[in-house]
């Protein structure tokens, strides 16, 4: 059973069909070759040699040098191939390093492939021939026709064929495991094509990280303030409709900004063609902490005039780090006094945030745990920034610190 393995094997005839592939893509130069050398080379022999051997072999690595040649036969290779091979990864060539190791596949492909292709022609009626020897009088009369017949021993005939037909499934199989083996080494990826791509996945990835950390903080801050909002403006709507109406007007502001977000996030991640993401800055931070107030938390912030100046990518993300810390604040503490200090001092831009922590069982609070603090960090380190987070006595306090300059 082990022996006919190969024969009931797709694996075996689908590198035969390989193979053979490769043999037929190699006729037009062979064609090629007979047409023009002739025209050249008077010698016989020279001829044959230089239009069916040195020809065909330097016009299929000039084939294989061109880009999109490496696909086609990454994709041939992966499908037929299998083994070491299913890992490839078509792709054009993207260097000339790997145009070169595609030519070479692409010669060896072809020249492999018309040799067994030749012999899947010509051993099975050969082998048919020798194995029906013995009870049909073909043979007989060939051989006495050239006065041999008296030395034709007919009786080794048959395993004769048998031994032909055994030795194509050799080559068959050696051939395919041959290529398959080797085609990830001159159909893969060079190394500074690997190196490409994984800065590539590199950058992919950060992006990635930055979009789920713009998410987190504007839409978690939303919902968490429209969910205080909405509460508040119930339990006010009969006795102070006008508070009731403003509160209801911020949860719309804040639902509104937290779908802008959403919606360009998602596009990114669908790589679709999407609108400009929203950049919010300090100077929007106003209405940040008035949608923080009607949702009823006692805000007493401090916030200097300068920082106003300060440059676009530390403001973008100052700001981002103040309204994950007044997310913070509200998921955690619920409605609690929050004290917000935001300065230049120097070279270096200052945020100290802190409300009691004495609350965390009060109403609004949330006791889950949050990815929060793990994205500030993650900004401020980018920012080449320091960061402080934790209690202090009755207070929990928040500070981090930032340069204006990449440097300082």
């Amino acid at each position: 059973m082990r022996l006919l393995r190969p024969v009931i094997d797709r694996t075996t005839w689908r590198r035969w069909s390989h193979l053979v592939v490769g043999g037929a893509l190699l006729m037009p130069y062979w064609f090629l070759g007979i047409t023009l050398v002739p025209a050249v080379i008077g010698n016989v022999a020279v001829m044959f040699v230089v239009s069916l051997l040195f020809l065909p072999a330097a016009a299929t690595f000039v084939t294989g040098l061109v880009p999109t040649v490496r696909l086609l036969e990454g994709s041939l290779a992966k499908e037929l191939l299998r083994g070491p091979a299913a890992a490839l990864v078509p792709g054009a060539a993207r260097s000339w390093e790997s145009r070169i190791r595609a030519g070479a596949w692409f010669s060896l492909h072809l020249a492999v492939g018309v040799v067994i292709s030749g012999l899947s022609l010509a051993v099975p009626p050969f082998a048919f021939v020798m194995i029906a020897a013995p009870v049909v009088s073909w043979d007989a009369q060939f051989l006495e026709s050239v006065g041999l017949h008296d030395t034709w021993h007919q009786w080794p005939a048959p395993p004769i064929g048998l031994a032909s037909l055994a030795v194509l499934l050799a080559l068959i199989v050696g051939a395919g495991t041959l290529l398959s083996r080797l085609a990830p080494w001159l159909l893969g990826p060079s190394a500074a094509e690997r190196l490409a791509d994984m800065e590539a996945k590199a950058v992919k990835l950060a992006e990635r990280n930055r979009l789920a950390r713009e998410l987190h903080d504007s839409v978690g801050h939303a919902l968490s303030v429209v969910t205080l909002q909405a509460g508040a403006a119930g339990r006010v709507l009969d006795s102070d409709p006008a508070f009731a109406r403003e509160a209801l007007g911020a949860i719309e502001d804040s639902a509104r900004a937290a779908l802008e977000d959403l919606d360009h996030v998602l596009g990114l991640l669908r790589e679709d063609a999407s609108p400009p993401a929203p950049q919010a800055t300090l100077k929007d931070l106003g209405r940040l902490l008035e949608q923080t107030r009607i949702a009823g938390v006692r805000l007493d912030a401090e916030i200097g005039p300068e920082v106003e100046r300060i440059p676009a990518a530390v403001s973008r993300e100052t700001y981002r780090i103040v309204q994950e810390g007044l997310t913070n604040a509200l998921r955690h503490a619920g409605k609690v006094p929050v004290r917000l200090r935001l300065g230049v001092e120097g070279e270096r831009l200052e945020m100290e945030m802190s409300n009691p922590i004495g609350a965390l069982h009060g109403d609004g609070a949330d006791h889950g745990g949050g990815r929060g603090l793990g994205g500030v960090r993650e900004r401020v380190t980018v920012l080449r920034g320091e960061m402080t987070a934790g209690p202090d006595g009755d207070l929990w306090r928040f500070h981090v610190s930032l340069p204006l300059r990449s440097g300082t």
